[in-house]
């Protein structure tokens, strides 16, 4: 779409009219709520005015239109200038009565932007540097896309507001790295460079020069003042011609017009104040109400708004026209459904395993399911963070993406888990693609804050992290987690997965498939386990737990184990009909999932007995699941350095062990 003539030079209504009218919508938004962040949007609404006046692609009518430009507003405190704009531009759930309603309860006007909850918000953005990072995801989506069908279906940018929060976060050197590397010359970030944090100067804790630091990582660079409009202009025209990622540092003053608060952290994070408001609306010429925009700057912002359309329809009759053999798989690239090649694809080798019986590390299971489904799913991205050959997530098929090679289906994340899980929130955002990515389980905690967004956006991400337990042996504490499964099941909408065996890993990598509405981590084992089970029923995993062994007459306990402990538990079931104790064997997978089940379905599988518990990880909410006179063997603290049945003889969580406590809790309970 070509930037059409700049908004300053129509001379009916001038640029300063149309950035005021967002400063003070989102001046009196927050005066009204009494709470918010006004300087952002005061400082930066000349940068947006430009580029959402001369150069963005969007139609407010199909807020979902696969190839409008991205536009993300990384430094989420300053919702306000995203929820004027969509106001301004006509978005029809943006009303002024929503403006009114900001940050109240309800409202499509919440303190920081929320993907799914505001039409026209592309990510979830608020902790800083999570948006452009997940921006390096979007954009890296629309290049893979473009290589793979062309510009007429595949044409757009992605632009990005973050301020210097966003890039003294450290997930900013691990994001703008990876898009350098890619050369992703689709993503514009404009820099709001005003040099104020919450504490006050950013001298106080920072001298970073940002411009030199992102041209060392291969972007292009520039320098304007962010109140220059036709600066602001050709600064976007000169990156949108580059073959680089772009950086434009818009030099602006927070708090832009308030005479005793601009430049100052004070305008940063609250309210001006009804006296500190009069004076803004005096020294910007800005005469009206609150709320109120003169209806020939709405009428301008309105015509913006509405220009987007005939670009909306011209990409739909493209896409109506291109051939059979090109249209049929970009709208199965976009169809968020499995086809019946890959329900097929995935039967078959569950039957397979269920046949061979394999002793395999389930992350060696996983493998091969994904050495299957990746042919039976074009649209399948894959990924590690350096681990590729540990996580086993190439599968034979995959090209790497490089920078030369944009067609691929892997990309090298290098050592940046936490850019790698906010890139794929991106990728999956953006469409196209259903994009997993591996690294080891206890490097959770670095990709944890973007796993998080994921499971507030509810978007179809699945990470792949092995060496799940003590069980990976000689590598020690430092490596071996404890404490993660507790922490990540401990976050909503997250569906975390430890598959007992080869069929319950196919099981579980199809339960994430499927889960459209919820991010998915699969944790795989390092050492081999034997096939607990046969293929002959459905998808038992998405049960989040079934029963396993049923004793011939009632229950006198129950053993509830996940991941390598099942086997654990099959053996003390064993020890314990040796001496006439009746015990059941739960295998659980995913408690996640199992809370989710009718009631009835919960007891049944829990069944009256007493219970006990069994992983090789610190005990969490088991107790929910074990009941007051259950018992859980597991871990009370760190790991150690040795073979992994040594470890698992020394920390106690043995068939021997597991049987004993469920002598003591069969004791209790008569």
């Amino acid at each position: 779409m070509t930037a059409l003539a700049s908004v300053a030079s129509r001379p009916d209504v001038s640029h300063a009219e149309m950035a005021n009218a967002i400063r003070f919508l989102a001046i009196d938004a927050v005066e009204q709520a009494k709470s918010g962040h006004p300087g952002m949007p005061m400082g930066m609404a000349d940068v947006a005015t430009v580029l959402f006046s001369d150069f963005l692609k969007f139609d407010p009518t199909d807020p979902a239109w696969p190839d409008r430009d991205r536009f993300v507003l990384s430094a989420g405190h300053g919702s306000m200038l995203l929820y004027a704009l969509l106001y301004l531009t006509g978005y029809e759930s943006m009303t002024l009565d929503q403006l009114k309603a900001f940050r109240q309860w309800g409202s499509k006007t919440p303190g920081h932007p929320e993907y799914g909850h505001t039409p026209g918000v592309e990510t979830t953005t608020g902790p800083l540097g999570q948006g452009i990072a997940t921006a390096v995801g979007m954009a890296l989506a629309e290049r893979l896309m473009n290589a793979r069908f062309g510009d007429d279906l595949v044409d757009h940018y992605t632009y990005v507001i973050a301020g210097d929060g966003c890039l003294m976060e450290g997930i900013s050197h691990e994001a703008i790295s990876l898009a350098g590397h890619l050369r992703l010359n689709r993503l514009i970030v404009l820099f709001d460079d005003n040099r104020i944090s919450i504490d006050g100067a950013t001298s106080l804790s920072c001298s970073d020069d940002q411009v030199a630091r992102f041209k060392a990582s291969g972007w292009n660079v520039s320098s304007i003042d962010g109140h220059d409009p036709q600066a602001i202009a050709a600064a976007i025209r000169q990156a949108k011609a580059s073959d680089r990622p772009s950086l434009i540092a818009c030099r602006t003053v927070i708090g832009f017009g308030a005479p005793n608060r601009q430049g100052s952290e004070k305008v940063h994070g609250a309210p001006l104040g009804a006296e500190e408001v009069g004076k803004t609306r005096a020294a910007l010429g800005w005469p009206y109400p609150a709320f109120e925009v003169p209806d020939t700057v709405l009428a301008e912002w309105r015509e913006i708004g509405a220009r987007g359309r005939e670009a909306r329809r011209a990409w739909i009759e493209r896409s109506r026209h291109a051939c059979n053999g090109e249209r049929s798989p970009f709208h199965d690239a976009l169809n968020r459904k499995l086809p019946c090649a890959y329900t097929e694809a995935m039967a078959t080798l569950t039957a397979r395993f269920a046949s061979e019986r394999p002793k395999l590390a389930t992350r060696q299971a996983s493998q091969q399911v994904i050495d299957v489904i990746a042919q039976a799913l074009p649209n399948l991205l894959g990924g590690s963070a350096d681990l590729t050959h540990s996580n086993l997530t190439l599968a034979k098929t995959q090209v790497p993406v490089r920078p030369e090679t944009l067609d691929g289906s892997y990309i090298h994340y290098g050592i940046r888990e936490h850019g790698m899980a906010a890139a794929m929130n991106g990728i999956a955002l953006h469409g196209g693609f259903i994009p997993y990515g591996g690294t080891f389980l206890s490097f959770a905690d670095y990709s944890r804050p973007a796993l998080r967004l994921a499971a507030l956006m509810g978007i179809r991400v699945i990470h792949v992290m092995t060496h799940d337990s003590i069980g990976l042996g000689e590598d020690g504490p430092t490596h071996q987690p404890v404490e993660h499964l507790a922490a990540l099941r401990a976050i909503p909408n997250l569906l975390v997965f430890r598959p007992a065996d080869a069929i319950e890993t196919a099981e579980a990598w199809d339960r994430a498939l499927k889960a459209e509405t919820s991010p998915s981590i699969l944790c795989l084992s390092r050492q081999a386990l034997p096939t607990i089970r046969d293929g002959s029923k459905d998808n038992q995993v998405a049960l989040g737990a079934y029963v396993l062994v049923e004793p011939d007459f009632a229950r006198d306990v129950t053993l509830i184990a996940t991941g390598s402990e099942v086997a654990i538990a099959l053996e003390a079931a064993k020890l314990l009909a040796e001496e006439g104790i009746k015990a059941a064997v739960v295998s659980a997978p995913c408690f996640d999932l199992f809370r989710q089940q009718p009631s009835d379905y919960r007891a049944k599988v829990l069944g009256d007995a007493p219970r006990v518990g069994v992983e090789a990880a610190v005990e969490g909410d088991w107790a929910r699941w074990l009941g007051e006179d259950g018992e859980f063997v597991g871990m009370t603290g760190f790991g150690a350095s040795a073979p992994a049945d040594v470890l698992y003889r020394e920390f106690g969580i043995t068939p021997a062990a597991v049987a004993a406590a469920a002598k003591r809790v069969s004791r209790r309970s008569n």
